[in-house]
């Protein structure tokens, strides 16, 4: 049994995981009430969450579940907010001392490119790995608010990062977008919410490099173009048109994102075999609907992370230290130490 903790941000999380069974509880406190007041995360409210909220939550898992039954304690050591993921280090140690089992540090990008095998597991635990070895080499697409880029897992389980933006996040764009229109935040599920109402053609916004060739995203030049094109409305007219401005935004965002992934796709000659799609921003419905369009357009399987693993969650710290063997430093155990700017660490 793997215990798992989570605290890279503005999300306290607690989740057990039994290699036989999969995760058998989760437990989760979230801040976006408290940080909506202030328009985005504030460390300092966030670190002082996280002191609050660990403990209620662990006592509840315990109470749950027989802590005697853990083996190991996974928790997020980077990359994130530096006093958010020492609060989460720091009581990783202290139950690691007090259930005497060695504690691992989880590369919190490693855990999202594995979430989307969450229910792949949970479907049949006993053969997971020769169903994880029936859809490599995968290719995946992490996007959250810090992070877009494409990677790939080849046949011996090593990521390789091939792309990822050269300035804003798409998670970051679409954030930024939703505060020049008005809305409030979290940006993303609000400029999402408006579009429904819009049509997606109603602009015409920048999808980033056109390069075929070139893989990289880039979102700043999208968020630079909306802010022009407000200038010149009228407060009036922005409020009109505001579903069909949410739609065309995010079709902007949505159509670069499946685009880079089409090109990576023909990148090997059709050697993928799964594409997954993972982080905060995977929660889109009409990013998921385009990228499992790109999946059924290469003929392959689609994976996408469950809702509830996409944003900061234990659950995916916990199956990524099992299920991955290089997305968890065990070598440090209680000299363990946080890597705010870890990027996605390589096999």
């Amino acid at each position: 049994m793997i215990l798992g903790l989570e605290s890279s941000c503005d999300e306290t999380a607690v989740a057990l995981f039994d290699p036989a069974r999969g995760l058998v509880g989760e437990w989760i406190h979230s801040q976006i009430a408290l940080h909506e007041r202030h328009g985005g995360v504030v460390p300092d409210l966030a670190t002082r969450e996280h002191l609050r909220h660990f403990g209620p939550l662990l006592d509840r898992a315990g109470r749950e579940n027989n802590f005697r039954d853990v083996t190991q304690i996974a928790v997020t050591n980077g990359p994130g907010l530096a006093a958010c993921l020492a609060i989460g280090v720091a009581t990783a140690k202290a139950l690691a001392l007090a259930l005497r089992v060695p504690v691992a540090g989880v590369n919190h990008l490693r855990a999202h490119a594995w979430s989307p095998f969450i229910g792949l597991h949970e479907e049949a635990p006993t053969v997971f790995a020769a169903k994880v070895a029936e859809i490599l080499p995968h290719l995946g697409l992490i996007v959250s608010g810090g992070n877009t880029l494409l990677f790939a897992i080849d046949r011996q389980r090593r990521i390789t990062v091939l792309s990822s933006t050269r300035d804003d996040a798409a998670g970051e764009a679409l954030d930024k977008g939703a505060k020049l229109l008005g809305l409030g935040y979290p940006g993303g599920p609000l400029i999402e919410k408006m579009a429904v109402a819009g049509r997606a053609s109603a602009f015409d916004f920048p999808r980033g490099i056109g390069r075929r060739d070139e893989l990289d995203f880039s979102f700043s030049g999208l968020k630079t173009s909306l802010r022009y094109l407000l200038e010149k409305m009228s407060p009036d007219e922005v409020r009109v048109r505001l579903p069909d401005l949410c739609a065309s935004y995010q079709q902007a965002v949505v159509d670069a994102l499946a685009l880079k992934t089409r090109a990576a796709l023909r990148l090997d000659d059709g050697a993928f075999r799964s594409l997954g799609l993972s982080g905060g921003v995977a929660n889109n419905r009409v990013l998921r609907s385009a990228l499992e369009g790109e999946a059924t357009r290469a003929r392959i399987p689609f994976f996408a992370a469950q809702p509830k693993h996409t944003g900061d969650n234990a659950g995916m710290i916990a199956f990524a230290a099992w299920a991955d063997e290089a997305s968890a430093d065990r070598a440090e155990g209680l000299g363990l130490t946080v890597e705010p700017s870890a990027a996605l660490a390589l096999a």
